[in-house]
């Protein structure tokens, strides 16, 4: 037990790595050619933050895991919203700028309920994984259009800022873009094995393991990038990188490990898993959307995002031990 443990360990902490060193690479590489700030933003930077998920649940999809495949998308939109909204909210208070996110709060929820009712039926089927990258399509057709058009955004702004703070030559940023996806490949593979091992050592289902330890830590570049963003004030990336990365995970994560291995969902998933990621997307409406003239997560908020994440984690340990 000793050798899975050590490797979900080693595994988590090359993946973050590995993931930090992708997003810079690929941020900066395509600067150099040309691509908007805001395109970067919510296209470039969403993408490269959810790559763990994306890889941690296709290789679990592949070797017949499909409980830490969704554990794992699942999981890590919980985490997202209640741990890592939470513990930016309580270092800064969330100020919601950008018109962008206003709009992909909509977004989100109906596809949070998409997912809902493909579950419903106890199957995600090949057609249920193709409707899932067909929306993701369509969305980043959507922000593609959104970045190449829109003029003024506060995110867009504060991806300038940090890209003119952090420039890199175009060598590195292809070097660095190509060893980080090689080592996300690798770590993920470590990472799967070993919770793999733990969960089977232990007696409990991968989907478990996939809801807590892998979810957490392959949330990690998330929350590394949000607090960071939070305490330079730069709040539409912090609120961006959570409502990217949930898009991702439940379109494209979702997805990639439906088509390459259709499964059946045991039913807790729905009754359990997804309603609390449903609730925890809702809130954010009331949190974050802006029925005040401007919207607002302040630390009281943040301290009940937290209370819900360990709350939910604590519900799953007492009814799994």
């Amino acid at each position: 037990m000793v050798l899975p443990l050590f490797a979900i360990a080693l595994g988590l902490a090359l993946l973050v790595w590995s993931a930090g060193k992708f997003v810079e690479g690929s941020a900066a590489a395509a600067a150099h050619f040309g691509m908007p700030p805001l395109l970067i933003g919510m296209v470039v930077v969403g993408f490269g933050t959810s790559a763990p998920e994306m890889v941690v649940s296709a290789l679990a999809a592949s070797q017949g895991n499909p409980g830490l495949a969704l554990g794992n998308a699942y999981g890590s939109n919980i985490t997202n919203i209640a741990l890592i909204l939470g513990i930016t909210a309580l270092i800064s208070p969330i100020v919601v700028h950008s018109q962008v996110m206003r709009k992909e709060l909509p977004i989100l929820a109906g596809v949070t309920l998409l997912a809902a009712f493909q579950l419903w039926d106890g199957q995600l089927t090949r057609m249920d994984a193709y409707v899932l990258l067909g929306v993701f399509a369509a969305l980043m057709a959507w922000s593609i259009r959104q970045g190449m058009t829109q003029k003024h955004d506060a995110l867009g702004e504060e991806i300038a800022a940090e890209m003119t703070n952090h420039r890199m030559q175009l060598r590195p940023a292809i070097i660095w873009l190509v060893a980080g996806l090689v080592l996300l490949v690798i770590s993920s593979r470590v990472l799967v094995w070993g919770a793999i091992e733990v969960a089977q050592g232990f007696g409990v289902s991968d989907l478990i393991i996939g809801l807590t330890i892998v979810a957490v830590g392959t949330s990690l570049p998330e929350l590394a990038s949000s607090v960071i963003a939070a305490r330079k004030g730069e709040h539409d990336i912090a609120l961006g990188n959570i409502l990217g990365s949930n898009l991702f995970n439940t379109l494209a994560v979702v997805g990639i490990a439906g088509v390459i291995s259709p499964m059946a969902v045991a039913p807790e998933i729905l009754t359990r898993d997804i309603a609390v990621m449903a609730a925890l997307t809702l809130s954010l409406f009331v949190l974050g959307y802006g029925f005040r003239s401007q919207g607002r997560i302040n630390r009281v908020e943040g301290l009940l995002l937290l209370s819900a994440f360990f709350g939910y984690t604590a519900y799953l340990l007492v009814t799994t031990f």
